[in-house]
């Protein structure tokens, strides 16, 4: 999508010429189809500094790009937000979030947009401030990781080198028929280009939450980055739809047993199958649901946010309204809350008839 110039003003300040580009892709189409102006964008502060050039480096308090997510197919609106930090909790890096009220101008004055879900931009801000440097390849895959192909892994900085040797040696290493021969030497080449531990503990969080409208359903919503020391390194991305138990795009979900998962995706098939990748998640599911994703917790947390937000979204400040809403209706935001919290509860009835 190509990205248009606009003006944007946040306390009393503004910022001139700013790029913005519409964003996502179902979530995209069905907005606009649907008729909501609700629509989901990314914005980029220095796009435009070559026609520019008073703009050059331009930035929003530090910021060269953030996303804004609408809250697409969730009546909390808050899922975003809480599955992130969520991540975090479990010594998951995940991008930072931010609720912002969001006013546009569609060509006849303001429209109160309700409330979006800011997040920064992994390759601008996150990597830095969560892994302490950034020099390493950062890359946005498409890939189910069967087979590699560089236009699979868009790489999202040191694009002019365009070297693709470590992922390309990571798929090499997953995919090798030595995972049937010699298991133990299988692990130590896969370990040796990727972080196979945070990935287990990833899949362990992100399988409890249940969150499929990423890897082992559909091959994007997710990042890697070369970091110096741990290997190429996963990093989870776009949770509108997480703690939901219905499933993914498509129709799509993984079982916390990962039975159901395919050889369609080897790095979560390949884990499931290997007896010390699978023990070791089994592990982690159990320990992220004792831990972390307590009812206790949660409710804290879910709470807070809704009550954050509720004033608005329901008002007396602001109201969502038809058009501009994703909202099916006033209750439906106001329901939700529970919804969210039996959810945790569900979740660790599953868990514990699986890692009891």
């Amino acid at each position: 999508t190509d990205y248009v110039a606009v003006s944007l003003k946040f306390n009393d300040k503004e910022w001139y010429k700013v790029g913005l580009r519409l964003k996502g892709n179902s979530s995209l189409s069905s907005t606009w189809g649907s008729g909501i102006y609700k629509l989901p964008f990314r914005l980029n502060f220095d796009k435009f500094e070559d026609d520019y050039p008073q703009i050059k480096n331009q930035r929003f308090y530090g910021f060269k790009e953030f996303s804004l997510s609408p809250g697409y197919k969730d009546n909390s609106l808050i899922r975003e937000k809480v599955t992130a930090d969520i991540f975090r909790m479990a010594g998951i890096p995940a991008a930072q979030t931010a609720f912002y009220k969001v006013y546009i101008d569609f060509g006849s004055g303001l429209k109160y947009c309700g409330i979006y879900t800011l997040t920064e931009v992994v390759d601008d801000s996150m990597i830095k401030t969560q892994f302490g440097e950034g020099s390493g390849n950062i890359y946005k895959p498409e890939s189910t990781r069967q087979t590699f192909s560089a236009t699979l892994f868009e790489k999202k900085n040191n694009e002019t080198a365009n070297d693709f040797t470590d992922v390309q040696a990571f798929v090499t290493a997953l995919n090798s028929s030595v995972r049937s021969s010699n298991p133990a030497q299988w692990r130590a080449n896969l370990e040796q280009t990727f972080n196979v531990d945070h990935f287990v503990k990833w899949l362990a969080v992100n399988t409890t939450l249940v969150n499929w409208d990423t890897y082992g359903v559909m091959a994007h919503n997710y990042y890697f980055y070369h970091h110096t020391t741990n290997k190429l390194t996963w990093i989870p991305w776009d949770n509108n739809e997480a703690l939901s138990s219905r499933s993914g795009p498509g129709g799509g979900s993984v079982a916390l047993q990962l039975s159901t998962v395919g050889s369609g995706w080897p790095l979560i098939r390949y884990v499931a199958d290997d007896a010390t990748y699978y023990a070791k998640y089994k592990t982690y599911v159990r320990s992220f649901t004792d831990d972390v994703f307590t009812s206790t917790k949660m409710d804290a947390l879910f709470t807070k946010y809704h009550t954050m937000i509720s004033p608005y979204v329901m008002g007396p400040e602001e109201t969502e309204v038809s058009k501009y809403t994703h909202l099916t209706s006033g209750s439906a935001f106001s329901s939700e809350l529970a919804t969210l919290k039996q959810h945790v509860i569900s979740r660790k009835q599953a868990v514990d008839a699986f890692v009891p």
